[in-house]
């Protein structure tokens, strides 16, 4: 019998947590074949904690590096440090890392420092711009350095790392598990009535107008590079929006960070038809995305997310790393720019053509098979 092979996932916030769910379930599903360890570094503990509850995920390792007052230098050495340990006294096979935080960036560092093979999910992803969004193109690309297999989710960002001259024996275009975890959450709420009752029952409480069938915006917003002033035009924008759209809902789950409370709250707070609510769990998240009508966004995720339930997205950013669903059609940029946030949303709510046009649920990022295909590969390393 072969040697099983000893398989360590490490992430540290949200996003990543989200979308490593769905393999860390999938890599221990077939214990004849790997040893499954889970390391988080919460870099973002409270958040990163509510997707590991509603994903069943009891980590083995926690190295609990957040701090009040760090910053990049902080974290990065923290993580950087503490994964030293965690390879000397683990000795994984292979490493598996997610996208572009500074956990990414660290833990991939660590892994080549140890002489520990890494894999890169979602790897590709490329604005071409080490500056945005900031720290992210640069954490991602200097990861991909030092990636073994890169788990590509397009064929788009399997190009991007072509041209950076990976060889294609390196790569493999999965899907993104963000649409695998999607899935297996909404599938279990569908199977769930009492699960389906009570994230209803909860969300009514959360918000005074009947959401499940009046027409919302979905608002999310966090990024680095938005900050001051970008943050500012936003909210501005939201502010003229829930003027000229009186009889229409704006939610807006507001991040925690202070950067993003102050002004939010400053020009936001007391409109009738803008609920700025606290940042829901993911589970709730995604219901309340299903039933959106439109969203307006600078996350990443959920550009992926919103055009496989066939939601209009608006990306408050001036470039994207995904630009697939920008090809497609059901993603529009629009910048932190407040007269091109009026603009598009304005647009999607006046013109039904352009809505339908933007709506129709072309998913570029997959099939909801990612983990599949990353396994495929994991069980012959």
């Amino acid at each position: 019998m072969s040697k099983k092979k000893n398989i360590m996932l490490v992430f540290g916030t949200r996003p990543e947590a989200i979308k490593m769910a769905p393999l860390v379930h999938k890599l221990k599903a077939e214990p004849e074949i790997f040893n499954v360890q889970v390391c988080v570094t919460a870099q973002h503990r409270q958040m990163l904690d509510q997707v590991l509850r509603i994903f069943d995920i009891v980590p083995d390792i926690d190295l609990d590096v957040m701090k009040p007052g760090q910053d990049l230098f902080d974290v990065t050495a923290n993580v950087l440090q503490a994964m030293k340990g965690v390879f000397d006294k683990n000795k994984p096979d292979a490493v598996l890392v997610h996208g572009d935080t500074t956990t990414t960036l660290a833990t991939a560092m660590a892994g080549f420092y140890a002489g520990v093979p890494v894999g890169h999910v979602e790897a590709g992803l490329r604005t071409h711009n080490l500056y945005a969004p900031f720290p992210e193109e640069f954490n991602r690309q200097v990861a991909s350095r030092v990636t073994r297999w890169h788990f590509a989710p397009t064929e788009l960002s399997r190009a991007n790392l072509i041209a950076e001259r990976v060889d294609d024996e390196d790569i493999t275009v999965t899907g993104n598990t963000v649409i695998d975890a999607l899935y297996w959450v909404l599938n279990r709420i569908d199977a769930d009535g009492d699960r389906s009752a009570k994230l209803t029952q909860s969300l009514n409480q959360t918000l005074p107008f009947n959401w499940q069938s009046g027409r919302f915006v979905l608002i999310t917003g966090h990024r680095r590079e938005n900050f001051g002033d970008g943050f500012l035009q936003i909210c501005e924008a939201l502010r003229e929006l829930a003027f000229k759209f009186d009889d229409l809902h704006f939610v807006y789950p507001v991040h925690l960070n202070p950067n993003v409370q102050k002004p939010v709250r400053t020009i936001l707070e007391d409109f009738s038809n803008v609920h700025l609510v606290e940042p829901l769990d993911y589970e709730p998240f995604v219901y309340l995305l299903k039933h959106s009508y439109v969203v307006l966004t600078d996350s990443g995720g959920i550009q992926e997310e919103a055009p496989s339930l066939g939601k209009p997205v608006l990306v408050m950013r001036d470039v994207t790393e995904r630009p697939e669903a920008v090809d497609a059609g059901t993603v529009e940029l629009v910048g932190a720019n407040k007269e091109r946030i009026i603009a598009g949303v304005s647009r999607l709510l006046e013109d039904e053509a352009h809505y339908l046009k933007m709506s129709y649920a072309h998913n570029p990022y997959g099939d909801g098979r990612a983990c599949d295909r990353i396994l495929a590969v994991l069980r012959n390393i």
